[in-house]
């Protein structure tokens, strides 16, 4: 089965991703993860991607499609796959299908942003020891201390609730269009995130058996 995996930053479409791997024995094909992989193997379309990022500049489309196409060639793609992190634009959709790739399903876990904002600016680590903590759901038994080295625990950059905010206006303007299109397509399968992972789990495996 080709799969697609939507939804925004903080929907737990990582953990669904790993789910859905060890369901249906498929690889994940993650964009970051790909291009590092490219970057670490001298690919052709690898080194291209080492010149913009060197220069500090984003991947352009054309070099992510590339080095998508290569992983899809791969063995362990032959029985299917779960794309996460692409497509993130309609023209990058519209590249998969001039590739001849042929999506089954485009399963999107919709979670509401204020619920993310308050699951990713809830979330402490620890610096010295790398052990992680939420002011909700994982409470240190110290306010803001570690429980393992006692180092005083902080909020990554990427928590804070304004750079959370950024990144739901970037995903809801780039790529929530791709459930338009993918719903014209007939392949849009819906799953409302819940509040455990077992629930939004079952949720996706009934989606993949529909």
């Amino acid at each position: 089965m080709k799969l697609i995996l939507l939804g925004a930053p903080g929907a737990g479409k990582g953990t669904q991703a790993e789910f859905i791997c060890e369901k249906l024995s498929i690889p994940t094909i993650s964009t970051g993860n790909i291009i590092r992989a490219a970057l670490k193997n001298g690919t052709e379309m690898g080194l291209k991607a080492k010149e913009f990022i060197d220069a500090g500049q984003l991947v352009p489309d054309d070099v992510v499609i590339g080095i998508i196409k290569e992983r899809l060639s791969e063995d362990d793609c032959n029985n299917g796959f779960i794309l996460d992190g692409f497509p993130r634009t309609i023209p990058q959709a519209e590249a998969l299908d001039e590739m001849g790739i042929e999506i089954d399903k485009v399963i999107d876990i919709e979670v509401p942003d204020e619920k993310i904002v308050l699951r990713m600016s809830g979330r402490r680590v620890c610096p010295a020891c790398g052990n992680s903590y939420h002011l909700l759901y994982k409470k240190p038994e110290k306010d803001g201390i570690c429980n393992a080295c006692g180092a005083e625990l902080i909020i990554r950059a990427d928590d804070h609730p304004n750079t959370v905010k950024e990144r739901l206006d970037v995903y809801h303007s780039q790529t929530e269009p791709l459930k338009d299109f993918y719903e014209k397509k007939g392949k849009l399968f819906i799953v409302e995130g819940q509040e455990e992972v077992a629930d939004t789990s079952a949720l996706v495996l009934k989606a993949l058996e529909e």
